[in-house]
């Protein structure tokens, strides 16, 4: 049965390659779709029996449930993995998936702060004093000043943190490790909440480092709610999530003359393609690499 090689697959994925929770149950709720779509209107409960215009058809059943581009091709990219693993189990002899092409979708460049909004976020962050208020600080600070993701950030405990040396060990996708270097008002800010603000919030275990009001370790869901609370509370007119503070992390290093190779390292990108994206959030970027460049970017000299 097509589920039951799903269940093998997505152990594949949490044992073999270690991926994130999120990341396997975001892969396990789109192979369940897709094979309750199989069995219920294509008559499909085993992989060798699927062809193209299978994938094709539940495809285009996504987009008539009004699903957007931009998820269609996240379903498209789980589909293709898990095919892609029953080949490499000799399962099926054609990966039917290959020939099938991800819908088009419109480009768009992800939304960032600028340098005036990143102050005004963390101005509005609390009093400084109240414990949330301390954590909120911390949290932003380090977001922005190491560009964390979202669930690297709300994963660290307090053994990853190096205050002393001022870096951060961050356990990325695939559960590879980087170390990012801090700031000094992320340092300050991370030893003002760890002294003064955490232990006030009755942390359940002396291992997490952001917890919620119950002492608990703050949740994705709870870090976006802060992060939108912080944003209307400092007047910033924009749709921000927990991304926002590492787009804008990596757009202002390029900005102020980073290598784009350092940048990648930081992020934690594979490709380096990946982080070519936020030269193009940066006219300043290229508007000094063309100055530096150009033998007649400045006139002739006198």
């Amino acid at each position: 049965m097509l589920k039951n090689l799903i269940k093998e697959y997505v152990y594949y994925l949490k044992v073999t390659k270690g991926l994130a929770k999120n990341t396997v149950d975001s892969y396990t709720r789109d192979l369940l779709d897709y094979a309750d779509y199989l069995e219920k209107n294509r008559n499909r409960t085993q992989i060798f029996q699927i062809k193209k215009k299978d994938v094709s058809a539940y495809l285009k059943a996504l987009r008539n449930r009004g699903i957007s581009p931009k998820t269609v091709t996240r379903h498209l990219s789980s589909i293709r993995s898990f095919h892609r693993y029953a080949h490499s189990e000799n399962l099926i002899d054609d990966n039917v998936v290959n020939k099938v092409r991800p819908p088009k979708q419109k480009k768009s460049l992800p939304v960032i702060l600028n340098e005036a909004e990143v102050d005004c976020l963390i101005e509005n962050a609390g009093d400084g004093k109240k414990p949330l208020s301390l954590r909120n600080v911390a949290m932003v600070e380090l977001a922005y000043g190491a560009g964390l993701r979202a669930s690297e950030l709300v994963g660290l405990n307090l053994e990853d943190i190096h205050l002393p040396k001022a870096l951060v060990h961050v356990t990325g996708k695939g559960n590879k490790e980087r170390i990012v270097p801090i700031g000094e008002s992320c340092v300050e800010a991370l030893r003002s909440y760890i002294t003064h603000g955490r232990q006030a919030l009755r942390p359940k275990t002396q291992k997490v480092l952001f917890l919620n009001r119950f002492g608990k370790r703050l949740s994705r869901v709870g870090m976006y709610s802060v992060m939108k609370t912080l944003a209307e509370r400092a007047g910033i007119d924009k749709r921000i999530s927990p991304h926002t503070l590492r787009h804008s992390f990596a757009t202002h290093l390029l900005e102020h003359g980073a290598d784009l190779k350092a940048v990648q390292e930081l992020l934690g990108h594979e490709d380096v393609m990946t982080t070519e994206l936020y030269t193009h959030l940066s006219k300043n970027h290229l508007r000094r690499a063309y100055e530096k460049a150009h033998p007649r970017a400045k006139g002739e000299e006198e």
